[in-house]
């Protein structure tokens, strides 16, 4: 379990996370909802160890993370930023297999970082432009190559940045199945900011919906997926219509 207490982080005097406490399950795929300045991507990046907080603690399996070195932080989390930029050029095979780096710390690969390398690549149905170069790729080609670093790494906790910018529709529904099916399967705790409240509604175990740097409401999809809940996160009207067991959202002012 990813515990997090009494969060506060501030830019300059602008207070981004105000006292934010939430406890993970694990094994679960875990939604990050809310309007642009919620808090979301800095609350992945103090959980990743990108940005240090100015108070409060974040514990991974009771443990203090800033008590783990970077190097054990690595085997047990994964994070995607939103912006990936590398300014070298690589292969997307090249970059899956910088997903092993904790494990074999620039060496040879071994038979099984070769392994976790071909199986992420097939994930994101890579294999036929494994050998190209990410300055040749399309926008969603590219997410995918980096996904599928992050699946290499092969951590148990995996936290994602808005991953579905620059997918299509086949691929946000693919990504979604495969990261729900590595919580249900695998035990793995997927914690992702989504935009698309709808992506959201079908493929999540709970939501966290974030306001004003605290979290607003928690709780179980259907928990949150309600007119109530939602028009309170982003102040606009919400229809929640109920099919075959899913729920939609329609959005309106």
């Amino acid at each position: 379990m990813i515990r997090v207490r009494d969060l506060y982080k501030k830019y300059g005097n602008h207070p981004v996370l105000n006292g934010l406490n939430i406890d993970f399950p694990k094994g679960k795929v875990i939604s990050l909802i809310g309007g642009n300045g919620a808090g979301k991507s800095t609350l992945l990046s103090v959980i990743s160890k990108i940005i240090e907080q100015d108070s409060g603690y974040v514990q991974l399996s009771a443990e203090d993370i800033s008590q783990i070195s970077n190097k054990d932080y690595a085997k047990k989390l994964s994070f995607l930023r939103q912006s990936n930029h590398t300014h070298i050029r690589l292969t997307i095979r090249e970059l899956v297999s910088f997903g092993r780096f904790p494990y074999n710390r620039g060496k040879k690969m071994s038979a099984e970082d070769e392994r976790k390398v071909n199986e992420a690549i097939a994930f994101m149905e890579l294999e036929d432009i494994a050998e190209n170069f990410l300055d040749e790729l399309s926008g969603g080609q590219r997410q995918r190559a980096y996904l599928a670093m992050i699946l290499a790494q092969d951590t148990e906790n995996i936290l994602l940045d808005e991953p579905l910018n620059n997918l299509d529709m086949k691929y946000s529904v693919q990504i979604m199945k495969t990261l729900r099916d590595f919580a249900h399967q695998q035990g793995k705790t997927v914690i992702l900011i989504v935009h698309d409240i709808n992506i959201a509604a079908q493929y999540s175990d709970y939501i966290a919906a974030l306001k004003d740097g605290v979290v607003q409401h928690f709780g179980t999809t259907n928990d949150i997926i309600k007119p109530c809940v939602l028009k309170d996160i982003f102040e606009i009207e919400f229809e929640v219509i109920l099919n075959k067991g899913c729920k939609f959202c329609l959005y309106y002012n």
